[in-house]
């Protein structure tokens, strides 16, 4: 405690430095002190390692010289220096945002595809130092390589990193200053002293400090010289030149850069794909297409193995990934691969690299390019947020609902199941169904079937007010589809979405379309409308059951009142269902009246007219209308019936065509406007019903065909009450007395008393001799 609040006073006193101490990092066999740390400027992450020489004086020369060499020493394998300050006092280094490998060597966290990679870089940056710059690192061990966020391993510990060409090296003075360096210096270096590094060649100490650097990775650590030369879990094939790597005798040693040389070689312990991949990853962009095909496809097969660091793939990969796509002509390859990569990334990385590529890459003309968007979809789409697919993702994706290339128009229908859950209603309700029902009338059968699987799986977001119409019109269309799993695609969909329709839609067109695919000429698409037929009758029968048994008032309600119903409705129990109880009332009580109408109160006879001109027809021919009666016979005045009339025109069926016109919706909706007469199949026409109407248009009005019950109920109760005979039970007498024939009088019968008998009416002429009740029978 004591020392961190000695660190935070230093520091507070210290110059001024444009960076943000953090969390203090544990170093091993060193004299800085390791911080994480911020850019004030920006937040951006970073490392600052800070050296007190009042508590290390001894070291300071060792510090200055490390920071000199971190700046004029600029190599991709050396730590990146951001900034540094010093004064006499305090020195501040801020680098790339590191860590110490010991940290992972230790737990032994590192794969051994990852150590070869690791060493394979400092072996890289070592030969540099040796060779390019003449110069002897002299410090390299576990503890002064450091780890990047990419995974990179990066050499640092430049304390007394000297170039041969001076004569007051530092190594050569100070060399000894160095916290724990005994145990790492060579044989020559422990007998004669740090000034034998001149006698000797250059790479010599360098060369057996790496020996030890590879015992110490795999190892997990180094226990001292005894382990100096062990190939104890040092790879096989890496065996012989790491021996030659700790030879005792200087001159006889490999250098680090033979030693790359030969670990580089086919088949060698330096070939591995990793390492090829960090070495061709920066040069991406410069490479022909046949070179960057073959180097994607290595970089495919490493992406799927676990032995490989993912921070190397975050860090390094992806970001010259993407520029290659975007800039380099990368194409769908590697944009598969970025979106592979990019699953392993945060919510805030993906926002910050990989959303504002995206973005403009839907921007892009390039129909390979868009089709691998598409494809990919699913797997960004979790990280795009409404606004963003709204209003600059979804703008550019439906150019592809009318592009040219039928490719491009499948996967862009593909792609709605996709994105419609971060649409807003207002688009996917407007804008989407206008471009769907484009493509429900596309040329390529496959594309309209798509459309019809996409609708069935996004008709929950429909708007409710426009959803059945928009469904029912293009299942109905689809139904019709000469592509028969077109057709298929439509019975599946009907299938899948019924609860969607209300019942009464189910019955009156929905079960009407299913129908003709019974009869269909493939057993495919007879299986499945058996299939949906039978999802839509049971829904329907399970709703009639819910239904009350009628709507008609009962007879008692309007025993009080002037009846306006022919004859009462069957309460439950006293007459079975409402056709079975008619039809038999009819057979029992109506056939069995024989004779002639029973006259007026006043003593007329009923004409034909006063039946109904509705009077089912005998035999299927229709009765000619009767000749009009007397202007002085009254006539039995009409009461409208309570019964719903029935008409047996089939006007109606053969006017609906479902699905030729999506155009019945409200005007107000523009998107279920868009859905137009169908291209597959004309609509239909009915010139039979056309003549009917036209020829019917002067006849009076007919209704359907209904008995006219209230008549013949007067006609007989002003007979009965003319006799003074009570009306029996069921408007029916018990006895039925049968009727004299004779002709049927259109004059007026004289009244009768009570004591005279009635006079027979006349018999009707014989083409009016229609007994209704037969053609009920």
């Amino acid at each position: 405690m004591d020392f961190l609040k000695s660190a935070v006073a230093s520091i507070a006193k210290g110059p001024a430095f444009p960076y943000s101490f953090g969390d203090r990092v544990d170093l091993d066999q060193s004299a800085w002190t390791l911080h994480n740390g911020t850019k004030r400027e920006d937040g951006s992450k970073c490392s600052i390692f800070s050296f007190d020489a009042s508590a290390n004086r001894s070291g300071l020369p060792l510090a200055k010289n490390a920071v000199r060499k971190l700046r004029t020493l600029r190599h991709p394998g050396v730590v990146k220096v951001l900034d540094a300050v010093e004064t006499d006092q305090l020195i501040y280094i801020a680098t790339e945002r590191i860590a110490p490998l010991t940290w992972s060597t230790k737990r032994k966290a590192l794969s051994e595809e990852s150590l070869k990679w690791g060493l394979h870089n400092v072996a890289k940056t070592l030969k540099f130092i040796n060779d390019e710059a003449t110069s002897v690192h002299g410090n390299i061990r576990a503890s002064s390589i450091y780890t990047t966020e990419s995974g990179e391993w990066k050499i640092g510990g430049l304390d007394i990193l000297s170039s041969m060409k001076e004569d007051d090296a530092i190594m050569f003075s100070h060399g000894s200053l160095v916290p724990d360096i005994g145990p790492y210096t060579p044989p020559e270096i422990a007998s004669g002293g740090w000034d034998s590094v001149r006698r000797n060649p250059t790479h010599a100490v360098d060369s057996f400090q790496y020996g030890i650097l590879i015992s110490e990775v795999f190892n997990g650590g180094f226990s001292g010289t005894d382990q100096v030369g062990s190939t104890k879990n040092v790879p096989a094939k890496m065996q012989t030149s790491y021996k030659r790597l700790t030879h005792a005798v200087p001159k006889m040693r490999l250098s680090v850069g033979h030693f790359l040389e030969q670990g580089t070689r086919s088949g060698s312990f330096f070939d591995t794909p990793l390492i090829q991949l960090s070495d061709g990853i920066e040069n991406l962009g410069l490479k022909s297409e046949a070179e960057k095909d073959v180097f994607l496809t290595e970089l495919e097969r490493v992406a799927e193995s676990d032995d490989f660091p993912e921070d190397f793939f975050k860090v390094k990969v992806l970001p010259e990934l993407l520029k290659a796509v975007e800039f380099g002509g990368g194409g769908p390859k590697s944009f598969g691969l970025v979106m592979r990569i990019s699953t392993k990334l945060s919510e805030e990385e993906y926002e910050m690299q990989i959303t504002p590529v995206i973005v403009r890459l839907f921007a892009s003309p390039d129909r390979a390019l868009r089709v691998c968007l598409l494809d990919n979809l699913p797997l960004m789409i979790d990280h795009l947020n409404q606004k963003t697919v709204t209003d600059k993702i979804f703008p550019q994706m439906v150019t592809g609902f009318g592009d040219l290339a039928p490719v491009v128009r499948e996967q862009t229908v593909k792609a709605v199941l996709t994105i419609v859950p971060k649409l807003s209603d207002r688009v996917i309700n407007g804008e989407l169904l206008r471009h769907l029902a484009k493509t429900a009338n596309d040329e390529q059968p496959g594309i309209r079937t798509n459309t019809t699987i996409c609708l069935g799986k996004i008709a929950r977001n429909l708007g409710a007010s426009s959803r059945v119409k928009v469904l029912s019109a293009a299942f109905s269309r689809s139904l019709r589809d000469p592509f028969v799993h077109g057709r298929n695609a439509a019975l599946m969909a009907l299938a899948a979405t019924a609860e969607l329709f209300p019942e009464d839609e189910c019955a009156t067109k929905m079960l009407p379309a299913i129908c003709p695919s019974l009869v269909d000429k493939e057993k495919m698409i007879r299986d499945q409308a058996n299939k949906t037929m039978n999802i839509y009758l049971e829904r329907i029968r399970k709703y009639g059951q819910s239904l009350p048994e009628t709507v008609l008032p009962s007879p008692e309600a309007g025993a009080g009142s002037q009846p306006s119903t022919r004859m009462g409705t069957p309460q439950p129990g006293a007459g079975g269902q409402w056709m079975g109880w008619a039809v038999s009332s009819f057979t029992n009580k109506i056939s069995s009246a024989k004779g002639e109408i029973q006259p007026n109160g006043d003593g007329t006879v009923p004409s034909p007219l006063e039946r109904s001109n509705s009077t089912p027809p005998a035999n299927g021919i229709p009765a000619r209308p009767a000749p009009q009666p007397a202007p002085s016979a009254p006539v039995v005045p009409q009461v409208s019936s309570g019964l719903r009339h029935v008409s047996n025109s089939t006007s109606a069926a053969e006017e609906e065509d479902f699905g030729a016109d999506w155009g019945e919706m409200d005007e107000d909706d523009n998107a279920a406007d868009a859905w137009g007469d169908p291209i597959m199949t004309p609509p239909r026409t009915s010139t039979s019903h056309a003549s009917k109407t036209s020829s019917s248009s002067n006849i009076p009005y007919d209704d359907g065909g209904e008995p006219d019950f209230e008549g013949w109920l007067n006609a007989q109760a002003a007979a009965k009450q003319q006799s003074k005979k009570p009306l029996p039970k069921g408007l029916a007498p018990k006895k039925p007395t049968p009727k004299p024939a004779g002709p049927t009088s259109k004059k007026t019968l004289p009244s009768t008393s009570k004591a005279e008998p009635r006079k027979a009416p006349a018999p009707a002429a014989e083409e009016d001799d229609d007994d209704w009740g037969d053609a009920w029978g």
